[in-house]
């Protein structure tokens, strides 16, 4: 199956409704997808509305439980369970026609369910080790089943180019939701990394000390950093064919860069680029085949 598509693929009719879908609820990853190949389109669509889909609960519940029982809802899904209702939703009935088709691994699927119930809540992330494993299961399983559908014998290597690129995603993706998680008093910035700054979770969240939260966030930039120079690393010993999987990877380095510039001031301002920005930071590593 190397660097093919299976005979059973998504036709353009199927498709069309599947990247509008996505269009308006992840412009990034709709706009990777355009840059990717036309024929696993529809199924890394299928993949991606997933995703947002399970990272969108928490915005649409005002306690953790009724998220915890629409995360329990996917996994029961996942799992062969609620047929009928699978049946009625769009983007669950398209999940699971493209896990029969291509046989892809449902476990890392289910496990991203039970990851997102850490976002339901407004829990301390402990430490850098623990921020890694819960990337590793969100944005990590995203690269690497994205990876997957591109080049199915070619993912068998490509699991340190997801771990490392999810890390560094999850860390700009963090840091672009810093003014709307700091009104929830939720914070992802590991516990570890803020004492390294002489903070607590209250105080980073508190920012009255401007830069003791400015050291905060540029070190967990240079987090995500770290990890973005160890992804691409490992992104250049696998073959052309996955790389189009890490396309969405290509705006993180433009995110840290601005936080950087920041510091403190990422609590109050957004710090995503300009969607012209974004569209020609994609459309520049799809051109050169690196991130």
């Amino acid at each position: 199956m190397s660097g093919t598509v299976p005979s059973g693929a998504p036709t353009t009719g199927a498709r069309e409704p599947l990247l509008a879908a996505l269009r308006e609820v992840d412009i990034d990853r709709y706009l990777a997808l355009l840059l990717m190949p036309e024929p696993v389109q529809a199924d890394i669509a299928a993949l991606f509305l997933f995703n947002a889909e399970i990272a969108a609960i928490r915005d649409r519940i005002r306690e953790p439980l009724p998220g915890e029982i629409r995360l329990q809802w996917w996994s029961d899904v996942l799992e062969g369970g609620r047929q009928a209702e699978a049946a009625a939703h769009p983007v669950a009935a398209a999940l699971l026609n493209l896990v029969e088709r291509r046989a892809l691994p449902v476990a890392p699927l289910s496990a991203m369910c039970e990851a997102r119930i850490f976002d339901l809540y407004d829990d301390p992330m402990p430490d850098r080790t623990s921020y890694e494993g819960y990337a590793g299961e969100t944005a990590s399983t995203i690269l690497q089943a994205s990876a997957f559908l591109l080049d199915a014998q070619a993912s068998d290597h490509s699991a340190t180019a997801s771990g490392h690129a999810g890390v560094a995603q999850a860390v700009a993706g963090h840091l672009m939701l810093l003014p709307l998680s700091r009104s929830r008093g939720q914070l992802f910035l590991p516990g570890d990394l803020l004492a390294a700054t002489g903070l607590d979770r209250g105080g980073f969240l508190a920012g009255t000390d401007r830069a003791a939260v400015s050291n905060a966030v540029r070190a967990f930039a240079g987090f995500g950093r770290d990890h973005l120079g160890k992804a691409r690393a490992a992104l250049g010993e696998l073959p052309a064919s996955v790389f189009p999987a890490y396309l969405p990877v290509a705006l993180v380095d433009a995110v840290l860069r601005r936080a950087e510039t920041l510091g403190a001031d990422c609590l109050d301002k957004p710090i995503r680029i300009s969607q012209w920005r974004r569209q020609w930071h994609l459309w520049r590593s799809a051109r050169r085949g690196r991130v």
